[in-house]
C-alpha cells in the first residue's frame, strides 16, 4: 500500500472504518441473540463473547503488526484503544442518555466499580511487564503477558460471582439506578429477531460473516494507515493511539449507543470496562506472534497512555461511587472530568513523541 497515493490510502482507510462500523452492529445483534438463546449467561455473552466480537479489529490490527514485526504499532493500539475506548463513555452520555440524570448515576452498581478495578489491574501488570529484560522469554511467552492472562481470568469469575449477589444492601444496585435489570437490551433483540423468524443458525452465520468483515477491515485499517503515518511524518506510535485506535473504537460506540437508548445502561458501561480489560491479553497473542517480549519494547508514549487509560477508568469508578446527578454541557460532570483529562492527555502525548 505504501505506492499508492495519499487520497487512496484515505479512501481505503475511511471505507474500511466504515465496514467496521456496519459489521460492528451486526456482531452487537448475533452475539445478543446468540447469547440469550444458547443460554451463555451475562459474564460469557457480555463479559466475554461481545468484548472479543467488538474488539475484532484491534485482534487484526494486533496480529497484522506483530506478524510484520511492527510492535510499536500494536502496543500503540491497545494501550490507545483503552484510553479512547474509555472516552466512549463520554460519547454515550451526551448522545445516548436522555432525560436530566448523567449515565453514571442511572448505571450506578458496585460490580461495575469491580469491573473498572479489573482494567486498572490489568494495567498494573502491563506497566511492570514492560520493565522486565525482554530476553525474559520462554516458549514465545512472558511472565507479563501470562500474569495478564490468569488476572483476566479470575476477574471474570469473580465478576460472575458479584452479578450473582454481593454482601452488600441489593446486592450492590443503587436506589434510583435503571428501572429494568442489566442485560433487558440483549433478550429485547432477541425477542425482536424471533418475531422476525430469524433462526439460530442464519444469526450465526451473521456473526461470522460480520466477523470476517471486520477482521479483514481491521487489516487494511493498520497496512493504509500505516502508510498515511509514513506519508504525512506521524510516527507509528501516535497514529495507532491516535487516529487508528478512535477508528477501532467504532464498534463500542454503536453497541454502547444502541444499550443507552434502551435504558440499559449498566450493560453499555459494562462493555466498556470488559473490552477494556480484555484488550490487554491480545499482547499475548503479539508475543506468540512474533516471537519477541512485546511489553518490554512499550515507549514512553505507551506507558504514558496506560496511565491515562487508568486514570480516566478512576474518575468514572468515583463517578458510579458518588453518582453527580447534575448535567453540565449536556454530560455528567465525571465525563466532563474524562473529556477535559483526555484532552489535556493528548496534548502531552505529542509533547512526550517530540521530546523523543
Amino acid at each position: 500500500m505504501h505506492t499508492l497515493p495519499l487520497p487512496a490510502l484515505v479512501a481505503l482507510f475511511l471505507a474500511a472504518a466504515a465496514a467496521i462500523w456496519v459489521a460492528g452492529i451486526q456482531l452487537s445483534d448475533q452475539t445478543d441473540i446468540l447469547s440469550t438463546r444458547l443460554h451463555l449467561g451475562q459474564a460469557l455473552g457480555g463479559l466475554i463473547m461481545l468484548a472479543i466480537a467488538t474488539n475484532l479489529p484491534e485482534i487484526a490490527i494486533v496480529a497484522s503488526a506483530a506478524a510484520s514485526r511492527e510492535l510499536g504499532v500494536a502496543i500503540g493500539n491497545i494501550l490507545g484503544g483503552i484510553a479512547i475506548q474509555t472516552v466512549v463513555l463520554v460519547l454515550l452520555d451526551v448522545w445516548g442518555v436522555r432525560g436530566p440524570r448523567p449515565l453514571t448515576y442511572q448505571a450506578a452498581s458496585l460490580v461495575l466499580v469491580l469491573e473498572a478495578a479489573l482494567v486498572v489491574a490489568v494495567l498494573t501488570v502491563v506497566v511492570a511487564g514492560a520493565q522486565l529484560p525482554d530476553t525474559l522469554i520462554a516458549f514465545r511467552l512472558t511472565p507479563g503477558v501470562l500474569l495478564i492472562l490468569v488476572l483476566w481470568v479470575t476477574g471474570l469469575l469473580l465478576l460472575r460471582r458479584a452479578g450473582r449477589s454481593l454482601p452488600w444492601h441489593e446486592s450492590g444496585e443503587a436506589p434510583e439506578n435503571q428501572e429494568k435489570p442489566r442485560g433487558h437490551s440483549t433478550k429485547h433483540t432477541e425477542q425482536q429477531a424471533t418475531a422476525k423468524g430469524v433462526s439460530t443458525a442464519r444469526s450465526a452465520i451473521v456473526f461470522g460473516v460480520a466477523a470476517l468483515v471486520t477482521l479483514g477491515a481491521g487489516v487494511v485499517l493498520e497496512r493504509s494507515g500505516e502508510a498515511i503515518a509514513n506519508d504525512v511524518g506521524l510516527s507509528g506510535v501516535l497514529f495507532g493511539a491516535t487516529v487508528l485506535a478512535a477508528a477501532t473504537a467504532l464498534p463500542e460506540v454503536s453497541t454502547g449507543l444502541t444499550s443507552v437508548r434502551l435504558g440499559d445502561y449498566q450493560l453499555a458501561v459494562s462493555d466498556i470496562f470488559g473490552g477494556n480489560a480484555f484488550l490487554p491479553v491480545l499482547f499475548l497473542f503479539a508475543t506468540l506472534i512474533s516471537g519477541q517480549a512485546v511489553l518490554p519494547h512499550a515507549q514512553p508514549t505507551d506507558l504514558y497512555l496506560t496511565g491515562v487509560g487508568m486514570l480516566l477508568t478512576l474518575v468514572y469508578a468515583a463517578g458510579l461511587l458518588f453518582r453527580p446527578g447534575r448535567r453540565v454541557f449536556g454530560m455528567g460532570v465525571d465525563s466532563l472530568v474524562v473529556l477535559m483529562l483526555y484532552l489535556f492527555a493528548l496534548g502531552g502525548l505529542f509533547a512526550i513523541a517530540r521530546a523523543g
